[in-house]
């Protein structure tokens, strides 16, 4: 049997009866680094999803997009990767066909989903303080429930196809039911450019577009620009740019790899190190708990109400209190606008 290949063809046996001779102690510590992705996975997309609706600073269009994106994250904690665990610890996958279909199925809508999400966000973020005279026109709360309802019909359209090519297969070599690089060339280069590299690009175009602007301003390259910019609205627009460039990082590696098997599969198949091919998948999972981190971390309001929550869960209040209606936090937390003579530039938290 093959490790070095995706498909495993040279084996009698069916893809998901198919196990790897490991030393115990790979297996462990995939199993304790995935446990450790899938609790802070929960624990910290809740957060996310509860500091929304609990602070009305938070409950924005822009945010509409984040609670998105948290859910995107929250779909692979809650079902695939507790399968992955058990395939893990089982040392093959034992739950049977249907159970890898759904569990490859939702691995690629929560893989599709986040980068979705995040490239309506940098677009969201570029209308926000690039054109921000059409913005409120633009993102209405309706336009913005639309927009998100787009982007999870465009994921599972994105998806769907799997299901017709065979390319949900399980893999031994990660425990995982997961899309199969080497089941169609063309497909795999498809997906790479359409559900990576392509909006890659897009969101940084998007983001070098703001960057250039705040510079701009920050620097008063024109005469006209009066700005009052503050380190907290630079910190706010570097949240979600920091949550970019960590799903660029996390996800790179796996993607590059499916294209160069796709181009050559008989020559770069036969060289990729099992190590690196299962390095890059669980650097992939362990991008699902980072945002969360990175909110609480970058972003003040989000940070705030992390402690909140954490109190309330001890006085049982989680779902009463609104914490928005401290009126010093709100003056604290107003955001600073730029401005120049043609547009409102502005900054707004996350």
């Amino acid at each position: 049997m093959s490790t070095n290949g995706t498909h495993f063809n040279g084996s009698s046996l069916a893809p998901h009866e198919l196990t790897l001779n490991r030393p115990s102690w790979v297996a462990n510590t995939l199993g304790f680094f995935l446990i450790f992705t899938t609790v802070v996975d929960i624990l910290g997309n809740l957060l996310v999803i509860f500091s929304v609706y609990r602070n009305k600073k938070l409950r924005n269009a822009g945010n509409v997009f984040v609670v998105s994106l948290a859910v995107a994250d929250l779909v692979v904690a809650i079902y695939p990767y507790p399968l992955v665990l058990t395939s893990i610890f089982h040392n093959g996958w034992n739950l049977g066909y249907v159970h890898c279909q759904i569990s490859g199925f939702l691995m690629g809508v929560s893989v599709i989903g986040s980068i979705f999400n995040i490239t309506g966000i940098a677009i969201n973020r570029y209308c926000y303080i690039c054109h921000s005279l059409k913005y409120d026109k633009l993102y209405s709360d309706k336009n913005s429930v639309c927009y998100v309802l787009l982007i999870w019909v465009l994921t599972v359209v994105a998806i769907v196809p799997n299901l017709f090519v065979g390319s949900l297969q399980y893999d031994p070599r990660v425990y995982s039911c997961t899309f199969v690089q080497s089941a169609s060339s063309a497909y795999t280069i498809a997906v790479v450019f359409f559900h990576f590299i392509l909006p890659i690009l897009i969101v940084t175009y998007c983001y070098l577009r703001i960057w250039v602007l705040v510079i701009q301003v920050r620097r008063r390259v024109k005469p006209d620009l009066r700005p009052k910019l503050t380190p907290h609205d630079v910190r706010n627009f570097v949240t979600m740019f920091v949550v970019f460039v960590l799903f660029a990082v996390c996800w790179a590696p796996l993607n590059f790899i499916g294209l160069a098997v796709a181009i050559s599969p008989e020559v770069v198949t036969p060289i990729i190190p099992e190590w690196l091919f299962v390095s890059s998948y669980f650097m992939a999972y362990f991008n699902s708990c980072l945002n969360a981190i990175v909110y609480g971390v970058l972003n003040q309001n989000f940070r705030r109400e992390y402690k909140r929550i954490v109190v309330s869960l001890c006085t049982a209040r989680i779902f009463f209190q609104d914490s928005s209606n401290d009126a010093a936090d709100r003056i604290k937390s107003k955001p600073s606008p730029l401005m120049t003579n043609n547009n409102q530039v502005k900054v707004d938290s996350v």
